[in-house]
């Protein structure tokens, strides 16, 4: 009679601890008097488990796209508004969206070791701008007698791309057609097909020239067209460049819109400038300069500006670098 007790509490202890250690099936399938189906529960826990995990990686894979959906959309809103970039952060440039196309003269007269500074001056320049589709696009025209457009303002919104793409850029080693490739940045360059922004959106046209010799056809006339088709004119001389074309390039005011230095070796020196040119200082409202007419970037006078007096041609203000 103990005995049977002893085995009675013994069973009753292990299906009490049975029934704590496993979840309760809503029905059971008996296979005699007494005992269940084992498997059954095990099938019942398994198939729990896998519809728990199921549910718990569904809500990690929503969790990641709610959280990359908010940074995409926290990205486009810091882009359009002038705050954001992939160097944004180390670069600080507050400068408002503009169409910017380089224009680069790659003569025979520029030798290769010149261009490749005159590219990387270029590429200077790109890195302290916030590039991107609704910030500041960059074009690039290649002139000699020839003239080639590079990429156009709607070919790459990111900056890595754009300076990948300079760096890339060979020399045409011949003439020097200025004219002719100020020309095709006015009709091909800024056009709404090839990027360039409506005039409604009031954002700046921005043209720079980049050139170490005398243009070999006409000037003036293009030149004066396209400042009146709302393009803002900048003129870099280098070494042998002809100032008197270089004024006539370029916008008003000359002394804000002509540079010049002696040699390729130094060009660099002109990309702390343009930074203050292109990004402007901060000011109340984290704003770039803007000048009245809503075109210019700048009007501001330079308290450090150099003043150059009968330097290659040079007889008004215009800032200069000499080695």
């Amino acid at each position: 009679m103990v005995s049977l007790v002893w085995k009675v509490v013994v069973f009753g202890i292990l299906a009490a601890g049975s029934q704590g250690s496993l979840p309760q099936p809503r029905s059971h399938r008996r296979v005699s008097t007494g005992r269940y189906d084992l498997s059954a529960d095990l099938e019942s826990v398994e198939a729990q488990s896998e519809k728990g995990f199921q549910e718990v990686r569904r809500g990690g894979e929503r969790s990641v796209q709610l959280q990359r959906g908010a940074r995409k959309n926290a990205d486009i809103y810091l882009r359009h508004e002038g705050l954001r970039d992939d160097a944004a952060t180390r670069t600080n440039c507050k400068n408002r969206p503009i169409d910017l196309v380089f224009i680069i003269d790659s003569s025979r007269s520029v030798r290769p070791v010149e261009f490749k500074k005159a590219k990387e001056f270029l590429q200077d320049m790109v890195d302290s701008l916030v590039i991107g589709r609704d910030a500041t696009r960059v074009g690039l025209v290649n002139y000699a007698s020839t003239v080639k457009i590079e990429f156009l303002l709607n070919t790459f919104f990111d900056k890595s791309s754009v300076k990948q793409a300079l760096g890339q850029v060979e020399p045409l080693a011949s003439g020097t057609m200025t004219g002719m490739a100020i020309r095709t940045a006015m009709e091909k360059a800024f056009t709404k097909e090839a990027g360039a922004r409506s005039a409604s959106m009031n954002i700046a046209k921005v043209a720079i020239i980049v050139t170490d010799g005398r243009p070999q056809d006409k000037v003036e006339e293009v030149s004066a067209t396209a400042r009146a088709s709302g393009i803002e004119m900048y003129a870099v001389g280098v070494d042998r460049a002809d100032m008197a074309s270089l004024k006539l390039m370029a916008s008003q005011p000359h002394d804000d819109h002509v540079f010049y230095v002696e040699t390729y070796g130094v060009i660099e020196k002109l990309t702390s400038k343009f930074r203050e040119t292109l990004c402007g200082k901060d000011d109340d409202n984290g704003s770039a300069d803007i000048d009245d007419n809503g075109l210019g970037l700048n009007d501001r006078k330079d308290d450090n500006k150099r003043v150059s007096e009968g330097n290659n041609g040079m007889s008004d203000r215009s800032y200069s670098i000499h080695l």
